[in-house]
């Protein structure tokens, strides 16, 4: 294939997510904008008047804003990734794009960022909300918030495309996202600061992926939370090459999509 050809069956792939998400947007970017409207009410401003500041001074809404944030990014790229990806394969619609010249790259970025940018469109939803609860929120690092979130997107879209190649029926799918995913992000420090753990503890989260996306997206919103911040992102880096090439030997080997 060309260039010319790659460059429009990619255009081709991400105009079809695209759509879909649009097309079901009362599934897609309506739900997580709910839930998380949800905890800014009763964590943020409930529970959060009362706390007063913490962690060189935010207000507790300000201090969970980032981590709500990013566990809706999360969450919203590696549910786009995983169910759309596996009903092409379900459909066997997968077959289509296997024996045409397209490329194996060309799928797996087409997917990867069609869920990159579902959960960007979440992410921005729910900074909206955190900005009409909580207006004197700004960006105190707007680079290292986008280059984070753009990270944390793709590690988890990649995330979900792999397990999409693995999972027979949708509870595979599920099992990921209810028992792996959320309680990671809870224990990431999205409602407390890690500094708060005791040392052995603190030693543990640095294990978790997700408490180095959080930390390093709360830096840059609040410019606090990211004491290794160069480690981070070098974790952040070092996931997205090793989970692209894992999901591009996948899918060379034909597992999931050829029977």
């Amino acid at each position: 294939m060309s260039v010319s050809s790659d460059l429009i069956a990619l255009h081709c792939i991400v105009r079809r997510e695209v759509s879909r998400i649009l097309r079901l947007w009362l599934q897609t970017l309506v739900p997580p904008a709910v839930s998380t409207a949800l905890y800014f009410a009763i964590f943020g401003k409930l529970i959060g008047d009362r706390i007063g500041s913490v962690d060189g001074g935010s207000s507790y809404l300000q201090f969970i804003t980032p981590g709500l944030v990013m566990m809706c990014i999360i969450t919203s790229s590696y549910g786009n990734a995983s169910s759309s990806f596996f009903f092409v394969r379900f459909n066997r619609a997968v077959e289509e794009m296997l024996v045409s010249p397209m490329r194996n790259w060309i799928i797996l970025l087409g997917y990867v960022a069609g869920a990159v940018v579902r959960s960007l469109m979440v992410g921005a939803i729910v900074v909206a909300i955190a900005l009409v609860l909580s207006p004197s929120l700004s960006l105190a690092h707007p680079l290292v918030a986008v280059l984070s979130a753009l990270l944390a997107a793709t590690i988890f879209s990649l995330l979900g495309f792999i397990n999409a190649l693995y999972a027979k029926t949708l509870d595979d799918i599920g099992h990921v996202s209810h028992y792996v995913l959320t309680p990671l992000a809870y224990l990431g420090g999205v409602f407390y600061p890690i500094s708060l753990l005791d040392a052995p503890w603190q030693a543990v989260a640095q294990v978790n992926p997700l408490a180095h996306m959080i930390g390093t997206f709360r830096y840059g919103v609040l410019g606090t939370g990211a004491p290794g911040f160069g480690l981070s992102i070098a974790v952040m880096l070092g996931l997205t090459l090793g989970l692209s090439a894992l999901a591009l030997v996948l899918l060379r080997r034909g597992v999931g999509t050829r029977s």
